[in-house]
């Protein structure tokens, strides 16, 4: 699989907002494209848009990932096109997020937040090298209120 990277287009974003997962993923599904932009939502927040990252496997875009530094340590976001999801492309997104990270934020940590539920991508990130750290959590989010397992990968 070789994917490349680049920050992302507006109208990647456009195209990252009409993605529509289904079941318990439909959850992760993002607002209309034009309220995510009025309200600077994710990637439209101008402070934050040089974090995101688009990934291509020839011209399809096929997942994004947000790498944000903090003070000690790197938060990692990471969203799959529903279309490309269970093929492994999460695993080979990761494995290019945590190399930008180490250039980027060499002395720092990785590290992502799963919601308990969600095997599917809990087994992904194992596979791309993170573990879970402690016991799960109730978090709140954009999304909602969930139990999270924090994830890291030094």
């Amino acid at each position: 699989m070789n994917l490349t990277y680049r920050h992302l287009s507006e109208q990647d974003m456009q195209d990252i907002c009409a993605w529509r997962y289904e079941g318990d993923y439909a959850l992760y599904n993002l607002p209309d494209y034009h309220e995510m932009k009025q309200r600077q939502m994710v990637f439209f927040n101008p402070a934050r848009h040089k974090n995101f990252y688009g990934f291509w496997e020839e011209n399809r875009l096929v997942g994004f990932v947000n790498i944000l530094e903090e003070e000690t340590q790197v938060f990692l976001g990471i969203g799959v096109n529903p279309a490309y999801s269970g093929r492994h492309y999460g695993q080979t997104i990761l494995a290019a997020a945590y190399a930008i990270s180490k250039e980027l934020y060499p002395e720092k940590p990785l590290y992502l937040e799963v919601r308990s539920w969600n095997r599917r991508a809990i087994a992904c990130y194992e596979k791309a090298g993170f573990t879970i750290d402690g016991d799960a959590f109730p978090q709140t989010t954009g999304i909602g209120s969930g139990t999270f397992y924090r994830m890291v990968r030094a």
